[in-house]
C-alpha cells in the first residue's frame, strides 16, 4: 500500500487545487480552491476557454458577479470528479465585512443551486478574521457550511468552534514559513521536522482541543510545503494537499503510522478556553506570526483576485 492510500485510511485525502483534470488520478475525497489557485489555473491554456465562455455569456452582468460564476464554474467541474464538496472562496476584500461577507456566500450557493448542486456538497471559504467567522455563524444558522480560512492562530480555531463552523483550514506551510525566516541562519531544520514543525504544532493544539471539548467543527490541515507535515498529522480530520505532495506519497510505500486520535486528545488535562471579540483581538494581536500571516494572506488573495478580473475584463 502506498502512504496515499494508507493516508486515505486515517484522514479524509482533499486536493487543493484549481487544476480538475489532475484530480482523478488522486481520487481524493473532496476539493479545495482559492483565488490563487484558480487564476493560476485559468492561465493555461487548457482552461481559457472556460473563463472566456463564462465572460461572454454574463459580460452585461457586474464584475464581482461574473468572478463568482466563474469560481462556481471550477467548482462544477471539480464536483464532476469527486464525491464530496468543494470549497469556493467569497473575496477577501470583504475580509472585514460581515453583512457582505454573508451576501456574497448566499449568492455563491444560488449560483450552485441553479446548476443543481446540493448546498451540502458547497464549503464557503471565508477569511477567519472576527467578521468573517461573524458571517460564517450566520450562514451556519442559514444551513450554509464554511470553511475558514488563513487561519493561523489558536485564537481563531477557538472562536470558529465557538461559532459552531462546519470546517477550518489552518495553514501549516505558512505557519512554517514565518518561523523559519524569523530564525534566520539560527534555524536548524531537523530539530524543527515532522512533529516539531511549528505548523504541525499549531494544528495539534487545536485538534487536542476541539476533540478534548467536543468541538463537532472539522479541521483540516492545509498549505504544506513536504510530505513530513503531512505525515505528522496523519489522523486529523481532513488533509488539503497540492497535486505534487499527492504524487509523493503515491509514490511511497514507506510505513505510515498515526499521529494524531481523538481518545488521546481526550484523555489530555486541558483548560476550557473561550473568547468574546475584545478577547479574540487582543490574543490575535499578541500573536506576531498569525498577524503577519494574516495580513500577508487577506493582501496576496485580494491582488490575486485583482489579477483575476483584470484577466477576465482583457477576455470580454
Amino acid at each position: 500500500m502506498n502512504q496515499l492510500d494508507a493516508l486515505k485510511q486515517l484522514t479524509t485525502v482533499v486536493a487543493d487545487t484549481g487544476d480538475f483534470k489532475q484530480l482523478s488520478q488522486f481520487k481524493p475525497q473532496d476539493a479545495t480552491t482559492n483565488p490563487s489557485l484558480i487564476l493560476k489555473a485559468v492561465q493555461k491554456p487548457d482552461y481559457q476557454g472556460l473563463m472566456q465562455d463564462t465572460v461572454k455569456e454574463f459580460r452585461s452582468r457586474p464584475l464581482d458577479e461574473i468572478m463568482d460564476r466563474l469560481l462556481v464554474r471550477f467548482g462544477c467541474e471539480i464536483l464532476s470528479l469527486v464525491p464530496g464538496r468543494v470549497s469556493t472562496e467569497v473575496d477577501a476584500r470583504l475580509s472585514f465585512d460581515t453583512n457582505a461577507t454573508v451576501a456574497r456566500g448566499e449568492r455563491i450557493i444560488a449560483l450552485y443551486q441553479a446548476q443543481g448542486i446540493h448546498v451540502d456538497r458547497v464549503l464557503i471559504k471565508i477569511v477567519s478574521t472576527w467578521e468573517g467567522i461573524q458571517a460564517a455563524a450566520q450562514l451556519e444558522r442559514r444551513g450554509i457550511h464554511t470553511n475558514l480560512t488563513l487561519l493561523f492562530a489558536f485564537c481563531q480555531a477557538v472562536a470558529c468552534g465557538q461559532a459552531k463552523v462546519q470546517l477550518i483550514s489552518p495553514f501549516v506551510g505558512r505557519i512554517y514559513d514565518w518561523y523559519k525566516k524569523s530564525a534566520g541562519s539560527s534555524w536548524d531544520e531537523a530539530a524543527h521536522a515532522g512533529a516539531n514543525d511549528p505548523g504541525v504544532v499549531s494544528v495539534r493544539q487545536i485538534y487536542n482541543h476541539y476533540k478534548k471539548f467536543g468541538i463537532s467543527t472539522e479541521i483540516m490541515g492545509a498549505s504544506f510545503r513536504n510530505v513530513g507535515q503531512i505525515q505528522a498529522l496523519a489522523g486529523c480530520d481532513l488533509l488539503t494537499i497540492s497535486p505534487e505532495l499527492l504524487a509523493i506519497l503515491a509514490g511511497s510505500e514507506q510505513a505510515l503510522v498515526r499521529a494524531l486520535h481523538p481518545d488521546a486528545a481526550r484523555a489530555l488535562d486541558l483548560p476550557a478556553v473561550n473568547f468574546d471579540e475584545a478577547g479574540f483581538r487582543y490574543a490575535l494581536n499578541e500573536d506576531a506570526m498569525a498577524t503577519d500571516k494574516l495580513a500577508e494572506g487577506i493582501r496576496a488573495f485580494c491582488a490575486d483576485a485583482i489579477k483575476l478580473e483584470q484577466l477576465m475584463l482583457a477576455a470580454g
